[in-house]
């Protein structure tokens, strides 16, 4: 593959510490490369010394001669004065970038909602974000350089991002390097991941997934602790290979624990004590929205929506800007009172809500993160483990060293820890996260995940990350035009059920956005005589069998609360059946949804 650019023993220093030491990279055609690792490490200043923008101390970045390249900043540094189109398409004629498809196609995915002649002065953060986008993807570039480019974005905006970049080179020619902590994103669109930290580029095949692998079994090579679990399960599966005669005269324990070391890694949710403890603090019921309906200035916002939240409930939402997100968890916060319809709250439910900026934090700017910890318990339950305040902070991933510093005096993102970790140990059992990634690096993330997992209590989510909603939530629903609708097929529905909304309201053959909100409403097909009332007959039944299995798997949480904690066979025989269940269920609501397009209903 042709060379595009490169860095050769690249050393850069800032006045208080190195950020690069005698660092060598090169970016070939056909490369797609996301950079990731902790903020501060000098993720945005690799992209500046390799577009040129920035000089190190020592070393040379090369480019090859005619390489063009474009370049999107975190920090969206739009020309004053200037309309949305000057800035996208400079004074190119409509008539020539009207006809470019490229063109088109940006403009459609990024700022088909933002009027063309509105000054970029007037925008918001997250529009001026997109028309930046915009005027960087348009371009006839050879090399792109993308520096947190899904801020801002929504889950349809990533997904088109992603798209467009597969898209834009043919195979084996072009150049991305992309700083993101979009972990769904990385693992669509790039091939290599180059992980900064230490003061060099660490380079691995793959996306985020084939990174995550590649780093684990590193960091598992380089512990003396994994030497020697390796060398005893060396001896553990010699033993075990004795032939079947010598098998069968040991013990069976230590078959049993031959197999632990092999597979020792725990699922990513203790369902079990989870479900449990989540029953034992909150009790039958968290909160029922009954036909709620909320109207702000005669615009309706949520019409007619019913939602009863279970106790464990792992739930992520998803809708466009302004779809009632925030009014609906509100709603379940109690902060805000519905229009019409009835909202019941259970005795025992403690809300909180992460919200996006960092309130929490106003009253405590001048204390120590040591100070501001000690004021909270001595200790926490995490995972079955009884671990101190100190050990959470170590979770998050602070340092010793940052126990003295002010909060006042934390980067962004460690900010945005200490607000959840505050939060968290203050013990609610309905958490509410409003976009809870902002400001967070790859591993962070990974570590706030990590703490949520152990979360006992029912969560709700409402993000852009698709990686964050898959990983940490069992349900996802979308908000859209007034309804609340539940997805058994997670983001993908979403996604399709936004493209059929948009084709309808642009005169497409799928109705206006309205009419696409509905189960009922996706397309009707044509039927009818014996295949649209065995349709309807199987439609019946099936809703029937939904309502039943949802009252078995009420009656199996409340099972699990009241089963004697100690038994974990009986907690584990109730638990399967409870997982077999749910997909029962899940299975059950899709084909609902297909037989209600069918009919038409």
């Amino acid at each position: 593959m042709a060379h595009l650019l490169g860095a050769e023993a690249l050393h850069l220093e800032f006045p208080t510490r190195v950020i690069f030491d005698s660092v060598t990279a090169g970016l070939n055609e056909g490369d797609r490369i996301g950079v990731v690792g902790r903020n501060g490490d000098g993720k945005s200043t690799l992209l500046n010394l390799l577009a040129g923008r920035m000089e190190p101390d020592s070393g040379r970045v090369t480019r090859r001669r005619g390489v063009t390249i474009g370049i999107l900043d975190q920090a969206d540094e739009l020309a004053s004065g200037q309309t949305v189109g000057h800035t996208i398409v400079g004074g190119i004629e409509e008539h020539v970038w009207a006809g470019d498809s490229k063109v088109r196609d940006v403009i459609g995915g990024l700022v088909r909602d933002i009027p063309w002649e509105a000054l970029v002065d007037d925008l918001s953060g997250g529009q001026r974000r997109r028309v930046a986008l915009a005027a960087v993807l348009i371009g006839d570039h050879d090399v792109i350089f993308l520096d947190e480019p899904t801020n801002h974005l929504d889950v349809e905006g990533i997904s088109w991002l992603a798209g467009h970049l597969k898209n834009r080179w043919a195979t084996n020619s072009g150049g991305l390097v992309v700083v993101t902590h979009d972990r769904w994103f990385l693992d669509e669109v790039c091939n290599q991941t180059w992980e900064v930290h230490d003061r060099i580029i660490e380079p691995f095949e793959g996306g985020y997934a084939a990174y995550i692998l590649q780093r684990v079994e590193r960091d598992r090579m380089s512990a003396a602790s994994e030497s020697k679990r390796q060398n005893l399960m060396k001896k553990e599966l010699a033993w075990l290979r004795r032939g079947a005669p010598a098998r069968t005269a040991k013990p069976k324990f230590r078959i049993d624990a031959a197999n632990v070391l092999i597979e020792n890694e725990p699922p990513p949710r203790d369902t079990v004590s989870m479900q449990s403890m989540a029953m034992q603090r909150l009790g039958k019921d968290v909160v029922d929205l009954l036909d709620v309906t909320v109207k702000f200035e005669n615009k309706t916002v949520l019409n007619d929506i019913t939602w009863r939240i279970a106790p464990g409930e792992r739930t992520g939402i998803m809708g466009v800007n302004g779809a009632g997100k925030s009014t609906l968890l509100n709603l379940v916060a109690g902060t805000l009172l519905p229009t019409s319809g009835t909202v019941k709250r259970g005795k025992t439910i403690k809300v909180a809500v992460l919200t996006q900026q960092l309130f929490e934090l106003d009253d405590i700017q001048n204390d120590r993160v040591s100070e501001v910890i000690g004021r909270q318990k001595t200790s926490y339950i995490a995972g079955g483990k009884e671990i101190t305040p100190g050990q959470m902070l170590e979770r998050m991933g602070f340092m010793s060293a940052q126990l003295t510093t002010k909060v006042k005096d934390l980067s962004g993102g460690q900010k945005r820890r200490l607000q959840l970790l505050l939060i968290v140990l203050d013990e609610p059992n309905v958490l509410i996260l409003d976009e809870p990634t902002n400001d967070l690096d790859t591993d962070m993330l990974a570590a706030m995940e990590d703490l949520l997992d152990s979360f006992p209590g029912t969560l709700l989510v409402v993000s852009h990350d698709r990686y964050l909603i898959e990983r940490v939530t069992d349900n996802q629903y979308a908000v859209t035009d007034g309804a609340f609708r539940h997805l058994p097929g997670g983001v993908d529905q979403y996604l399709e059920l936004r493209k059929k909304q948009i084709s309808g309201a642009s005169g497409g053959s799928v109705g206006s956005p309205t009419e696409a909100s509905g189960p009922g409403q996706k397309g009707k097909l044509a039927v009818g005589g014996a295949e649209l009332r065995n349709a309807q007959k199987e439609l019946a039944s099936t809703g029937r069998k939904v309502v039943k299995t949802q009252d078995r798997i009420v009656s199996l949480h409340e099972s699990l609360a009241a089963h004697d904690q100690s038994d974990y066979t009986g907690l584990g025989a109730l638990s399967a059946e409870l997982s077999q269940l749910e997909d029962t269920v899940v299975g059950l609501e899709t084909r609902w949804l297909e037989l209600s397009e069918l009919v038409g209903s």
